[in-house]
């Protein structure tokens, strides 16, 4: 890989080096300095846009010697339905992924960034958000008398981490700390596919790999040994639709998706802007395009001549026309001190 990319360095070294060498075929033009100043430009692009693709070149050979080096299986490409553009997360997928979330992975796994209120109009609507919050009991204080009291939650708490601290967590997963969810598939390389990988990729360790206790072997995990024991299998959770099979896989795809969600639960109205900064984009590119081809084509398409005969021809003109409003200015006078002397 790095003799690959030196000798396709070089040759693109070579290839600008080419270029800026290169004469122009335009014709010269006659006002002075204006050539040389656009030569001079046109070395400096050149040698810019080539160690501009050089670095690009660089940095995508190191991302994929990186993957190429790494001692985990790459996780496969799934089908994801919100994956498009303009497709929006699926809210009953979100609703049953909460639903595996709180009944299998909120054991180990804390959403400390995320409230109660986040569920509204997602997945739940507020009586059904305010009763999962009042299902926890949250420690509030001080009060009048400046003691502690517990209090069943409200929409504005924060899901309940399963463990008082970071010691207490390791103490309980033999030294391994579970890690927050709530930005999980933003953090992970790979998003919902390393996500659904990981939770559907247990299986037994390969001859002569060998695991510590209380560790399980993942293809997918770096090093392929997790703390994590296998907890996504048919039938774990039970789901209110009757029609969706509570299937590994399932299992593994809604949570998947919920936590798409909780990383980024602005994703459907970013989408929802796109669509109107398009339209109106639309609509405003298309009066510029008006107001430019149109209201400015009398001054887009005038033209100004300077002639010399015309112009001493229109001076000659103006004399003559000047001169005739004299002569007749003179007329009138004179007619009218005739008719004041007849008078007198």
């Amino acid at each position: 890989m790095v003799n690959k990319f030196r000798s396709l360095n070089s040759k693109l070294f070579q290839l600008a080096r080419s270029s800026i060498q290169r004469t122009s075929v335009r014709p010269r033009t006659s006002f002075p300095g204006r050539g040389s100043g656009f030569s001079g430009n046109r070395k400096l692009l050149g040698a810019l846009g080539a160690l501009t693709g050089t670095a690009g070149l660089l940095i995508y050979a190191l991302e994929s010697s990186v993957d190429a080096s790494s001692d985990c299986v790459h996780p496969a490409h799934q089908h994801w339905n919100h994956k498009g553009l303009l497709s929006a997360l699926d809210k009953e997928s979100v609703r049953r992924g909460y639903t595996v979330y709180k009944e299998v992975c909120s054991s180990c796994h804390s959403l400390q960034y995320m409230a109660y209120r986040n569920l509204v109009g997602v997945c739940m609507t507020e009586a059904e958000a305010k009763a999962e919050a009042e299902a926890i009991t949250v420690r509030d204080g001080p009060n009048e008398e400046g003691e502690y009291y517990e209090r069943p939650g409200k929409l504005s708490d924060h899901f309940p981490s399963p463990y008082a601290n970071e010691e207490a967590a390791r103490s309980a997963n033999n030294g391994s700390y579970p890690p927050d969810l709530s930005y999980i598939v933003s953090a992970r390389k790979g998003g919902e596919d390393y996500v659904f990988s990981l939770l559907t990729g247990y299986c037994d360790p390969p001859a002569g790999f060998a695991l510590r206790d209380g560790l399980y072997f993942n293809p997918y995990f770096s090093g392929g040994a997790i703390a994590m024991g296998k907890v996504v299998d048919n039938e774990v959770v039970s789901f209110e639709d009757p029609n969706v099979p509570a299937s590994a896989a399932q299992i593994a795809k809604d949570v998947c998706v919920f936590l798409k969600w909780t990383s980024e639960p602005e994703t459907d109205e970013r989408r929802l802007l796109l669509i109107k900064v398009t339209l109106i984009s639309a609509f405003l590119i298309g009066i510029s395009y008006y107001i430019k081809r149109f209201k400015w084509s009398t001054l887009k398409s005038r033209k100004i001549f300077f002639i010399p005969e015309l112009e001493a021809q229109a001076e000659k003109e103006a004399y003559e026309a000047a001169k005739a409003a004299r002569k007749a200015k003179e007329q009138e006078c004179n007619k009218c001190e005739n008719q004041n002397e007849k008078k007198d």
